[in-house]
């Protein structure tokens, strides 16, 4: 994964993107990348989007639990280590979750040549917007067993630390996601910032209800991009196990969930990790992964 980018590459702001002709969007497409993996929620979200839009992509795992996202090439790339990124040709780099899902669809309007594909609502968007701004983080390590958590947390410093020593010239942006994995330990320990991410889920859930009551969809009859937005939470809550306190609770998110899962997107970026046994195979490689390199003290 080297040379993702030129010193002398243009990176185009999302504000530059928004305003790019169609003619100019066609001409970045030349190879999209996707660096992501199945355990990250916004990785799901674009992967999902690229799915239900038909768009060809060159798929890249970086396993966030092992510390892939911290060797040194990616970390050039993207110093906050967070998945995903998006890469089309060689001046075009993404890294927030709703910018790339609206230039995907930018690029599905060009493909289609003038066909029946169109931009998201402002409808849409408000729903995206709405949905993106519960983090998951908290909420899902707190139901992670505590024994797992901390051994994991303890590793991925550990990989930090030789990352660190490989790489000197990245010494400052390494100590900052040291840090970041220390106020982590430190917040998860704090009750007020657990229970408020479960109040905002809550919330969310409450509203999302309130709105399958009256439409199929998110926003509508038809499946959107603010649905794609959606359907990881729901798996996430259901990998989880807390299906019946979140989701069966909520007849019309239960409804929707069954209806959801049926479709092959689903099926292809969530459904083939995590439903049934897959899940236990998915998490069990990682495990494994995590504690051999502990053992080994390869990091």
């Amino acid at each position: 994964m080297k040379g993702f980018l030129s010193p002398k590459s243009p990176i185009p702001t999302f504000q530059k993107l928004s305003v790019l002709t169609f003619r100019q969007v066609s001409r970045f497409w030349v190879r999209t990348l996707l660096y992501h993996h199945p355990y990250s929620l916004d990785s799901q979200k674009v992967r999902l989007a690229l799915e239900e839009k038909g768009i060809d992509y060159t798929s890249f795992h970086v396993n966030p639990i092992t510390g892939k996202n911290m060797d040194s090439s990616f970390f050039r790339m993207n110093p906050s280590a967070k998945l995903p990124v998006f890469k089309n040709g060689s001046h075009i780099i993404l890294f927030n979750t709703i910018q790339i899902i609206q230039y995907i669809e930018r690029i599905a309007l060009v493909s289609s040549d003038g066909g029946n594909i169109t931009l998201s609502s402002g409808q849409v968007v408000e729903w995206m917007n709405k949905i993106q701004e519960w983090n998951p983080k908290f909420f899902t390590l707190s139901h992670v067993p505590e024994k797992y958590r901390l051994f994991v947390s303890k590793f991925i410093r550990r990989v930090v630390i030789a990352r660190m020593a490989e790489s000197p010239d990245l010494a400052s942006d390494y100590h900052h996601k040291l840090r970041d994995e220390y106020n982590t330990e430190e917040e998860l320990r704090n009750p007020e910032v657990l229970e408020q991410s479960e109040e905002h889920l809550v919330r969310l859930l409450d509203e999302v209800e309130i709105k399958l009551s009256e439409t199929s969809y998110l926003v509508g009859e038809e499946f959107t991009m603010a649905d794609v937005m959606l359907i990881p939470v729901l798996a996430r809550l259901a990998l989880l196990n807390l299906e019946d306190e979140y989701i069966n609770s909520r007849p019309n998110v239960a409804e929707y969930w069954n209806v959801v899962q049926q479709r092959p997107g689903y099926k292809k970026v969530i459904g083939r990790y995590f439903n049934g046994w897959r899940r236990y195979k998915t998490l069990l490689k990682t495990w494994c992964f995590v504690r051999l390199r502990s053992l080994l003290r390869r990091y």
